[in-house]
């Protein structure tokens, strides 16, 4: 019993080192896109939607896998199978089995338009990996429009015809601690007015500076305790994510 209790600890051990790096949000979206490829029918044509780098493309290795996207951001790209916006993608009607559409729809600024759109080149039957952030920093501007709560998504995916087979968070609580652990620690004011100025602003400077070194040592943990367990009892996810489904008419 005792030396399996060393054993557990030294694994944590690893698992702490190995998980100080990684960011658990894109953890968590590896693992939700690695089961839904092994989800669909080997040889079933799969759209990845907004792909960019096609970082995902490997988790449907079985499948066949296009791409589109606008291509417009400043960023590597791989080539696209599509170079289009994603309002008008140009394929015939249901031609698709499956569609990942993820972290991409805080992008475009007409996201109802761009549902309608996937939800016609899906078959009937066919099924769609979504996920958008609710919490998240200003990013790839100026093409970053929205944040989503679970009821805006819900309302937009009624609106467009999808089944909507889940709604929930990608990561856990411990994941937003993390990541907002990790922004803020850079980020206080630096000289006491930026307090207010005077002793308190004095007193103020200091005490932020000591809790942004806190927040330094315990952002690693939080993405580790994340990655152990999602926790989503309290707090608020930084993504949401949904498994939607194309009804047979």
């Amino acid at each position: 019993m005792l030396s399996r209790g060393f054993g557990d600890i030294s694994r944590g051990f690893t698992l702490l080192e190995k998980s100080m790096g990684l960011n658990a949000s894109r953890v968590w979206l590896d693992r939700e896109l690695t089961a839904f490829g092994e989800s669909l029918p080997e040889g079933c044509l799969v759209l990845d939607a907004g792909a960019g780098s096609q970082a995902y493309a490997p988790k449907f290795s079985k499948q066949r896998y296009e791409s589109a996207d606008f291509e417009q951001v400043e960023k590597k790209y791989k080539p696209s199978t599509y170079v289009c916006d994603l309002r008008k993608i140009p394929v015939e009607d249901g031609r698709f089995d499956a569609i990942v559409f993820t972290q991409v729809m805080e992008h475009v600024p007409e996201p109802k338009l761009v549902l309608q759109e996937l939800h016609r080149v899906l078959k009937p039957g066919g099924k769609m990996f979504f996920s958008a952030p609710l919490y998240y920093p200003e990013h790839e501007q100026p093409y970053d429009y929205y944040r989503y709560t679970q009821f805006g998504l819900r309302y937009l995916f009624d609106e467009t015809g999808f089944e909507i087979g889940e709604i929930r968070w990608l990561e856990g609580f411990l994941a937003t601690v993390a990541h907002q652990l990790r922004h803020m620690r850079g980020r206080f004011p630096k000289t006491p007015s930026g307090y207010g100025g005077g002793i308190v602003g004095v007193f103020l400077l200091v005490f932020f500076q000591l809790f942004g070194l806190v927040a330094r040592f315990v952002s690693p943990f939080a993405r580790y305790a994340d990655i152990r367990k999602r926790y989503t009892d309290k707090g608020l996810p930084i993504n949401y994510m949904a498994i939607l489904t194309k009804p047979v008419a």
